[in-house]
């Protein structure tokens, strides 16, 4: 029962600190899409997404090795800690000798016109995911869900007070984000102790840097391989369709944002208990059942938000964005993928195997841009999206295949993909065709019925343990 309230107690802290400002901000979608141009909004997405894979390329992968390390090794933590401080003070001394080189001889002229900004944005962000790794490594989760609240407090009033009042447009955008992350390091600074961390007084212990490294260090390729399946789609559409398609791609995103605020919150806290409850014979049934409840809660999550899509669309998207609800029921698939794919990749995690974590990714992302690029040809943008989410479907069946490698979980399929097909159905319903909410009620509870045994299974379990 303490590995349930262990993982409990940490999604409900992480919730506080992520699920409300995740919720304000949400609700912010308006006035973004009605104060910035598609453009605008297309210029910071793709700097944001660009800076998602330098990150772990800058620092050798070592942010992941900042989570790994101290859940089994706590004695050592400062001097973890310094090595991930090392890794990124390489990484961002190398971004700002590209970033000079840029400025005087134009390779981007974009990035050149921004380039003061870019830079801060690749600070305050990597920096600020160094300190939230580290927190959770060191299982200080109440102080990452303080951080991720003072954060978004600071970035939604800014934004407020830089677009609406001052007028700055995309360089107010810029800043408040920059700014609001400036106050989660500061804030984290301070909780964590990282002041009272003397790195010139901590002896060196190279071995233990090299398992880092060695550790981290494949996770590269992960990485980069995630950042595909997530941002590819972007880099496709600006290509065949300009920034201002982006712009309105990237705004879809903020409807299946409802369900990554779940997933993200949950892989959080998941990421720690899969590592100190791994049982490779799963003789508690706590993968399956964790992995059961991802399935189909998610499951369920995604359902009801194709079939709100369009109003959800009337209150968040204006004027030009409207458009952007056609992209959401795919992206929103992929999600719930994602969530399935986090599960799977806690127990790669446990048995600090990245490689194999690298090898599903990287399939996936290579599937994602053969996808991505040949049916936004043949579809237009909606197939950037379609793309994305026939990659994640691809790095969940080869995660299937490989957790068997260690560990037993007895999952029920064919029922699953029965439910993935009628999530396709309920997409293909709305993007393509008049009907209304009725046959999307309809497919919905088609879907409860299938999963009925495992939701009454599910909270037969949760009143056992908690009630």
């Amino acid at each position: 029962m303490k590995k349930y309230i262990y993982l409990l107690k940490n999604i409900g802290l992480l919730t506080i600190g992520s699920f409300a400002s995740k919720l304000l901000s949400f609700f912010l979608v308006p006035l973004y899409t009605s104060v910035l141009t598609t453009r605008d909004y297309g210029i910071y997405d793709i700097f944001n997404t660009t800076i998602l894979l330098l990150t772990p390329i800058l620092t050798a992968g070592i942010i992941e090795a900042l989570l790994r390390f101290p859940l089994t090794n706590r004695k050592d933590k400062d001097i973890i800690f310094l090595v991930g401080m090392k890794y990124f003070w390489i990484g961002f001394f190398l971004l700002l000798i590209v970033c000079f080189i840029n400025y005087f001889w134009t390779f981007n002229s974009i990035l050149k016109q921004y380039t003061v900004l870019f830079i801060a944005l690749y600070f305050t962000s990597t920096l600020a995911q160094i300190l939230q790794t580290y927190a959770r490594g060191i299982e200080m989760v109440a102080a990452l869900a303080i951080s991720g609240i003072v954060s978004s407090v600071v970035i939604i009033v800014l934004n407020i007070w830089f677009l609406v009042y001052l007028r700055l447009g995309l360089y107010g955008y810029f800043l408040a984000n920059i700014l609001g992350m400036l106050a989660a390091i500061i804030y984290l600074f301070i909780s964590l102790n990282i002041w009272k961390i003397k790195p010139f007084s901590k002896r060196n212990d190279e071995k233990l840097e090299k398992d880092m490294l060695k550790y981290g260090f494949p996770t590269i390729a992960n990485s980069i391989s995630w950042w595909v399946n997530n941002a590819a789609d972007r880099y496709i559409i600006i290509n065949l369709f300009g920034f201002a398609a982006n712009g309105i791609y990237s705004v879809s995103y903020k409807i299946p944002s409802i369900m990554n605020v779940f997933q993200n919150i949950f892989n959080q806290a998941w990421s720690i208990s899969a590592v100190q409850e791994f049982d490779s014979n799963d003789t508690s049934g706590f993968y399956k059942n964790i992995y059961i409840f991802t399935n189909v809660f998610m499951g369920m999550i995604c359902s009801i938000l194709i079939m709100t899509t369009k109003t959800f669309a009337h209150f968040l998207y204006r004027d030009q964005f409207y458009t952007a609800w056609k992209y959401v029921p795919f992206l929103l698939i992929s999600v719930l993928f994602g969530s399935l794919v986090g599960i799977l990749g806690g127990i790669f995690i446990a048995v600090k195997d990245s490689k194999r974590l690298g090898i599903s990714t990287t399939i996936g992302a290579i599937t994602n841009i053969f996808f991505g690029i040949t049916l936004s040809i043949i579809l237009g943008p909606i197939g950037a999206a379609l793309g994305t989410t026939i990659s994640y479907i691809i790095v969940w069946i080869m995660r299937i295949i490989d957790v068997k490698k260690y560990i037993k979980l007895e999952l029920n399929l064919c029922r699953d993909v029965v439910t993935y097909c009628i999530l396709g159905m309920q997409s293909v319903v709305l993007i393509y065709t008049n009907l209304g909410n009725t046959v999307q009620a309809m497919l919905f509870i088609i879907i409860i019925v299938i999963n009925y045994k495992e939701i009454m299974s599910l909270i037969g379990i949760l009143r056992k343990k908690f009630f």
